[in-house]
């Protein structure tokens, strides 16, 4: 038996191993709490100063996590955030969260990956374990990882350790945390297997292990492909029964009483986030390598890429019952975070439906209490804006209220009470009774 191998794992099971997170983002910063909650020092890796000086000073700049638990850690020592890659080679084992996005073309974008693993090999030592958590495709792992490593002259198995875990976040969910969420871990030999289960089952409520680090890499991509297929098929039945007049709302809550064989998803104005409406990408990308098209799933993408157009379709709509035209019209986007009650704008929808109305001629705005100053998004070209405040005055001054994000801070009775107009994506006013009639779904 190696005696790297047994030195690290002992280090590990004795909590005395030094763990460090690269990539301090959504993913990042609430897996490091989890380690040391277990009892580890960890250390942060960013390439972003700025986030790192905020860390250093005890603040966050993710919502759901506060800035007394991250001032707490600085203080005590048990979390050390740097931008210096140099002291990669501190940490014992180093945990891989950085972005995949995908390319123009929508092809995978591993550079992330790619730089973060050059960096490592740059100073890998013997007796650290690398676990790749970034959302990829099946192989990256193995083949566009371990070679970049591997030129650092030492051996997997031996010297240094690989794993992929995918990351399992859920942000703003009060229920899952990484501590309680179960950690899939496949390793790219049994050495590696071996000790990334241990670190993991240290820090988190569950460890399901995997034959490889593919089967692993895969689980991500079902997981999220699953969510990506069914929110697809809501929506395409969201707009068959708009033409035939069902609310397809009543339909799905009709349909989850049955305790068995039914799961409920629901639509909504386009997917948004930093998985759902990229991993089946990854898939059919891999899969057309392979020489197989992926009907089902790149149908699904087709379906969820065109809800936006349908809801400024339906936006339309309802201005033209008004006797109102889209150009020249005051439109307010009622949340630009991608989900309900989080920060993260990453992949949402927002964006795209802002696009279109401006292209429209419509005069845009929007309100998100979570999101104060709209951020520039690589892939979206909007112009610079604040957060409206609600006021009465503000809502009866626009011509039609959009909602896209049902945050929970929104008062909907007060929104539809001022509105002259409200169109509403995500049935967020289905218990408003009075000025019904202002309401449309979408």
């Amino acid at each position: 038996m190696s005696t790297t191998y047994q030195t690290l794992l002992e280090a590990i099971e004795k909590r005395t191993a030094r763990v460090g997170i690269i990539g301090l983002g959504y993913v990042g910063l609430p897996l490091f709490q989890a380690f040391v909650a277990a009892g580890f020092r960890t250390m942060g890796f960013d390439v972003d100063r700025t986030k790192v000086e905020r860390l250093l000073t005890g603040e966050s700049y993710i919502g759901h996590i506060p800035s007394a638990a991250i001032r707490k850690c600085i203080e005590e020592k048990t979390f050390e955030p740097t931008a210096d890659m140099r002291r990669l080679k501190e940490a014992d084992a180093l945990l891989i969260c950085v972005p995949t996005p995908l390319s123009d073309s929508r092809d995978p974008d591993l550079s992330y990956v790619e730089r973060t693993a050059e960096q490592i090999a740059a100073v890998l030592r013997p007796g650290q374990l690398i676990v790749l958590e970034s959302t990829t495709y099946p192989g990256t792992t193995r083949d566009v990882v371990l070679p970049i490593l591997a030129a650092s002259g030492l051996s997997v198995g031996e010297d240094f350790f690989l794993a992929y875990s995918p990351e399992r976040e859920d942000p703003g969910n009060p229920n899952f945390s990484a501590q309680n969420i179960p950690k899939v871990v496949g390793g790219i030999e049994p050495h590696s297997m071996r000790l990334a289960e241990a670190l993991y089952d240290s820090a988190v409520t569950s460890v399901v292990a995997v034959s490889t680090a593919e089967v692993a890499e895969a689980c991500k991509i079902l997981e999220n492909t699953y969510r990506s297929v069914n929110i697809a098929m809501v929506n395409e039945l969201k707009m068959l029964f708009d033409r035939i007049g069902i609310d397809v709302w009543e339909v799905i809550n009709a349909a989850k009483t049955k305790p068995f064989g039914f799961q409920a998803f629901y639509p909504g104005p386009g997917l948004g986030g930093h998985c759902i409406p990229i991993d089946p990408f990854y898939l059919s990308w891999i899969a057309r390598k392979h020489g197989m098209p992926t009907k089902f799933i790149e149908l699904a993408g087709e379906i969820n890429t065109s809800m936006p157009r349908y809801v400024i379709h339906r936006l339309v709509e309802a201005l033209n019952d008004q006797g109102k035209p889209l150009r020249g019209s005051k439109i307010c986007v009622l949340g630009v975070a991608y989900k309900r009650d989080v920060d993260d704008p990453r992949e949402s929808p927002s964006f795209e439906l802002m696009e279109l109305l401006l292209a429209g001629g419509a005069a845009v705005s929007y309100s998100d209490p979570h999101v104060p100053v709209l951020p520039r998004m690589r892939h979206h070209d909007v112009p610079d804006m604040a957060s409206q405040d609600l006021t009465p005055e503000f809502l009866a001054g626009q011509d039609c209220l959009l909602i896209a994000t049902d945050h929970s801070a929104f008062d909907y009775v007060q929104i539809v009470r001022h509105a002259k107009l409200v169109v509403d994506t995500r049935n967020a006013t289905a218990k408003i009774g009075q000025g019904r009639e202002k309401i449309r779904k979408a």
